[in-house]
Formats: C-alpha cells, structure tokens, sequence
C-alpha cells in the first residue's frame, strides 16, 4: 500500500532530505549534497527565494518505509511576470516503482489545479539557479555539485505516465591542453587591443565581492532569451553569495572590463568537488570540511559552472581572453579536463566555444512536462 503525507515537522524534513542517501547507497556515481545546505535550502525561513515563492514537500510510503520524495513549488515571479502557469517540482527520487512516482506527481497536479496553472513541468529548483532534469545520458559518471543523479528507471517512468520532454541540457567533457595555442594568444591579444578591454586578476575572495553583481546583472542579460528563464532577484543575490562563496577560489575567477572599468564578461569554474563530495557524505563535520578543502589545492579536474557576456560584446572574440586566461591557470594547477555546467541544447552559442577543446557530449537530462 502506498500513501503519501505532507511534511509538517522539522524531523519530517530532514527525513526528506536524506532518503536519497538510503536510496543512492552503494551507487558509486551519486554524488550526494550536503545535508545543512539542503536544510536550509528548502527552510522559508532562510532561504530568501520564498518572497516570491511557496513550495510543499511530501514523503511517499510503501509498506511503512519511505519510497519517494517530492517537492511541489510554485514560482510567482514566473506566473505573474513571464505569465507562465506552470508548477514546479522537483527533489524528486523514488524507488523502482511506478505507483510510487505516480502517487507523488499527483500531489503536484492537485497543487497545480487548486491554483488555476496550466501544466506541470520537473525536476527543476525554485528558480533557473538551480538544479534542474533527469538524468537521461550519462548513468555512469558522478554528478557535479549543481546537478542532480539519477537511475536510468526515473526517465522511463515519465515516459509511461504521459509526460514530454520539455528542457534538455548537454554536458561535456573537455581536454585542457597543456598551454594556451598560439591561436587563442593572438587572437586574445587582438581582441584585448581592439575593444581596450583588461582582465581583473582576484587575490582573494573579498576583491570578487564587489563585481558579484554585476555578474548576476549580465547572467540576466546572457539568458534571458532562454526558455527555462526567470530574472534572478537582488535577494538570491545575497544568498547565492553566501551559500556557494566558501567554494570559490580566486584563481578560477576570470572578469574582464573595458575602458570604462565595466563588467563586459566573466567566467566561473571552480575545481571539481564531486569526489570531495562523495567522501564528506553530506557532512562537513567532522572531515568533511577537510576533503573540500583539499579539492580545491589539489585536482586534476575543474568544472566550468557560469560564464556571462554582455550582449554587445557576445559574437566578437571575447572569449578568447577566458580561454587564454583558463589556459594558464589550467597550466600552473596541473588541471587536465573540464567540465561543462549543464547547457540548454539550443544553446549553440555556448556550445561552440568548446570545439577547439576535444568536446565530448557525456550527460544529457530533461525537464518532462504534462498539461494539468
């Protein structure tokens, strides 16, 4: 018998959150998050996303024990502004059952009509800053920090319930070469000249605060044509900053400016925490803190998780300048491969700056969606 019950209790919620460490157990590619940010992630008291948003989380069980989570969210912004009558969900995982997924979908789809919305569309976050898509391609490699794994099963059953694939992204693979090309050199040389632009080199964290948002300010002018867009507020700002700051290293923060001293584009990759991840377990404490730490002096991997440019500057070389300025680090930090963030297939644009670097297509997912 399967039954599924709203979360109502701060012991119910960190139920919810760790069923996936029960359910990936054993599986050598889940790469699990941590259990604090979850928390606090999914908390309306802390996570500031709830000024426009609203969510509701349920437990599905089976027999007794828990079979499946879901998250059911309903973006205001996104209704109100971009006028889409869409409800979200998503932190979905289940067993290989696919009642249990059904009977967890239903609680979206009463959400979804009980609020006047037109159709459903998941897994994804509470907004485009997010997690978002099942696992499609790509069973066998570890996910990244700001993507979700999943079973190969979880796709076959949005398939047999009806649902279509909405979003998809791509991921890939690519080979660092030991040094910048002579290509890329000139051509950034050239492009550096040609527009006056400079590359801002970051000694610390604290010098990056003051240009973090003008780097949300281009994300919004970089993506707000795509289709899975919702503008980034001033106050996820703030939290963005304060959840993912204790990440970064300043070598890994490309910006560059132009004559004026404005923010024009800017890359961030960060060395690859998945492995890091998967020996802290989800705890920072009591060596967790240890195994991140050590990601970030040692690694061989790094992950290219956001990169802006200011429209008037997209299609002009910019790019050649991060690709030099990667290059050197990737050089003096002995990283041999990168990792894509996830990419929307219509992307091109993106998708292109990778051709000069061995590009392999490693992961795919999608959002699935169904009219209400």
């Amino acid at each position: 018998m399967i039954t599924v019950k709203q979360i109502t209790t701060k012991k119910d919620l960190k139920k919810f959150v760790t069923f996936p460490f029960q359910l990936y157990k054993g599986c050598k590619y889940w790469v699990p998050p941590l259990i604090s940010d979850e928390m606090e992630t999914l908390d309306s008291e802390k996570n500031p996303v709830f000024k426009n948003a609203e969510a509701s989380y349920f437990l599905a069980y089976k027999d007794g024990k828990i079979a499946g989570r879901i998250a059911v969210i309903i973006n205001h912004l996104e209704i109100n502004d971009l006028q889409k009558k869409k409800v979200r969900f998503g932190w979905l995982d289940m067993i290989n059952d696919i009642q249990v997924t059904k009977a967890l979908l239903e609680k979206v789809k009463e959400i979804g009509l009980s609020n006047q919305l037109e159709y459903m569309e998941g897994p994804v976050g509470f907004s485009n800053m997010e997690k978002a898509g099942i696992l499609t391609k790509g069973f066998e490699e570890m996910n990244t920090m700001i993507t979700w794994y999943h079973y190969p099963y979880y796709a076959k059953h949005f398939e047999e319930l009806g649902f279509d694939k909405q979003a998809t992204w791509v991921e890939f693979k690519l080979q660092n070469p030991s040094e910048p090309t002579d290509k890329v050199i000139k051509f950034a040389t050239l492009i550096k000249s040609r527009y006056k632009l400079e590359v801002v080199r970051f000694r610390n964290k604290k010098d990056i605060l003051p240009y973090v948002d003008e780097m949300f300010d281009l994300l919004n002018k970089t993506y707000n044509s795509l289709q899975t867009f919702v503008p980034i507020q001033q106050y996820q700002i703030e939290h963005y900053k304060e959840k993912y700051f204790n990440f970064i290293h300043p070598d890994y923060i490309t910006c560059i400016v132009n004559e004026e001293g404005k923010l024009i584009a800017f890359s961030v990759v960060m060395p690859s925490f998945s492995k890091a991840l998967k020996k802290a377990n989800g705890r920072l404490f009591p060596i967790g803190w240890y195994y991140l730490l050590q990601a970030q002096k040692k690694n061989d991997t790094a992950a290219f998780y956001l990169i802006g440019i200011d429209p008037k500057y997209q299609g002009k070389g910019v790019t050649a300048l991060i690709f030099q300025e990667m290059g050197d680090l990737f050089a003096s930090k002995g990283i041999r491969q990168t990792e894509t963030n996830p990419e929307l297939i219509e992307n091109t644009a993106v998708q292109q700056l990778w051709k000069d670097y061995s590009p392999i297509q490693h992961k795919e997912r999608s959002t699935f969606r169904k009219n209400l």
